[in-house]
């Protein structure tokens, strides 16, 4: 499965609109996809620690702190929002995914390079086998750790059905609407704006672009879920997103029952209201 990425900068960048609308939905995810480490490496160095925990759902957490003096403050930070981040992953996904979890907080840029193939613009990166916390990820508040651990948690979870080739604009907004909160629609002045769907290109540019790109795809799968269902939301992603998936289009006729050009039409004047 492709690594999933999460901007290390999106937190102080869109904290100030936290405050103003006192909604954390304005931290917004983002990141591109990291390039993937030469080989295999083991987390169990002289300087690891790790404890582990079990979830209220049985779930089994692996917590590994790589030294330094700020991975075990994070490790704790996320120890104690691991329960909530897989009860929202298991609302969305179902109770199907992975019983073991893995989660590493490093102490530096070449820990997170050669764990998860990530640069240092990233917070946090999911692979095959575990989440990987950037160190700058110990300086986001408790909010915008909060979504940053569910959205990389639901790409852990979904990541044995997500094909090599799914969309990613649909993979990263499906994970944000599990990991974002609820906000008001932004209004007719920034529909235009929004409702576009990003490129590859979108995601991967650093940034403005990046952040806008990201939104973008999380308020499409607000919009389907607010309209069809979050059930249907989770149809179309196993739809466009699965092994064997087809294009967009027909993924979209299949589930939603109407073509794509309509359903863009429908998400812009929902967007408006």
């Amino acid at each position: 499965m492709r690594r999933s990425t999460t901007s290390a900068g999106t937190s102080r960048l869109l904290l100030g609109l936290l405050l103003i609308a006192e909604l954390i939905v304005a931290v917004t995810l983002v990141g591109g996809p990291a390039a993937p480490p030469a080989s295999p490496v083991p987390v169990t160095t002289p300087t690891a620690a790790s404890i582990a925990a079990t979830l209220s759902d049985g779930r089994t957490v692996s917590l590994v702190s790589l030294g330094g003096p700020r991975t075990d403050p994070l490790r704790s930070r996320i120890s104690t929002q691991m329960d909530g981040a897989a009860r929202a992953v298991t609302e969305f996904w179902g109770a199907d995914w992975p019983r073991d979890i893995v989660v590493v907080t490093t102490a530096s840029d070449e820990q997170f390079r050669a764990l998860a193939g990530g640069g240092s613009d990233i917070a946090a990166a999911t692979t095959d086998q575990r989440i990987v916390f950037a160190p700058g990820a110990a300086a986001m508040s408790d909010d915008a750790l909060r979504i940053v651990l569910r959205h990389e948690l639901f790409h852990y979870a979904a990541r044995a059905g997500t094909a090599l080739d799914a969309p990613r604009w649909l993979t990263e907004g499906v994970a944000d609407f599990v990991a974002r909160p609820e906000a008001p629609r932004p209004g007719t002045g920034q529909a235009a704006t929004l409702a576009q769907l990003p490129t590859d290109a979108d995601l991967d540019t650093a940034g403005t672009t990046r952040t806008l790109a990201y939104d973008r795809a999380w308020w499409f799968t607000r919009f389907v879920a607010d309209r069809y269902g979050a059930a249907t939301l989770r149809r179309l992603y196993e739809r466009a997103c699965g092994p064997g998936h087809p294009d967009v289009e027909t993924a979209v006729s299949d589930t939603l029952g109407a073509d794509l050009g309509g359903v863009l039409a429908d998400w812009r004047r929902w967007l408006s209201g």
